[in-house]
């Protein structure tokens, strides 16, 4: 039975080999790249955004700047964007909070004539300089990494600010403020 129009069982091993391996290859794409997206992304982890110039930030005022994360990707839309408040103490002395509430991550509002950032979701209430004042946080604001460069206030926002991040920091990891 030798005909031209017949597979050998050798040639059709190969074929199966070959197909099989074509499979795994289109498998194992995706979970390398999973795998390795953290060695990828590892910049934006430390990312410092400029939000502006100094002059921008008027001493003893606190003010709402708005920010794209460095993190995002294409897709994202408008949760890519983020924002803080600015609290400009006095020359190049500033303090940088994130807009969530330690409570449970609602948007505190900032009240200049009380002088008090308030989360209107559970009552949360915070002093002008980020401290608790009252509610059930049971801290105050968590508050970004800072530097001045060049005449224009700089933010670590590669991470959000979190107890995590701080206990991380506090062992001797924390980049350069102020």
């Amino acid at each position: 039975m030798s005909d031209n129009n017949t597979f050998s069982r050798r040639t059709l091993m190969k074929l199966g080999m070959l197909l099989n391996g074509a499979v795994a290859i289109a498998i194992a794409t995706p979970v390398v790249g999973y795998l390795l997206s953290p060695v990828k992304r590892k910049g934006a982890y430390k990312s410092w955004i400029t939000l502006g110039p100094l002059g921008d930030f008027p001493e003893g005022q606190t003010r709402l700047v708005n920010f794209e994360n460095p993190s995002t990707r294409p897709w994202d839309g408008q949760t890519a964007k983020a924002a803080c408040w600015v609290r400009h103490q006095e020359g190049e002395k500033f303090q940088v909070f994130a807009i969530n509430c330690a409570h449970l991550g609602c948007p505190v509002r900032w009240f200049p004539q009380s002088g008090l950032f308030m989360c209107p979701c559970h009552g949360g209430v915070y002093y002008a300089d980020g401290s608790r004042a009252s509610g059930p946080p049971e801290r105050g604001l968590f508050e970004y990494d800072y530097k001045v460069e060049d005449g224009q206030l700089h933010i670590n926002a590669g991470q959000m600010p979190t107890l995590s991040n701080e206990a991380m920091l506090s062992k001797g990891n924390r980049p350069c403020a102020g």
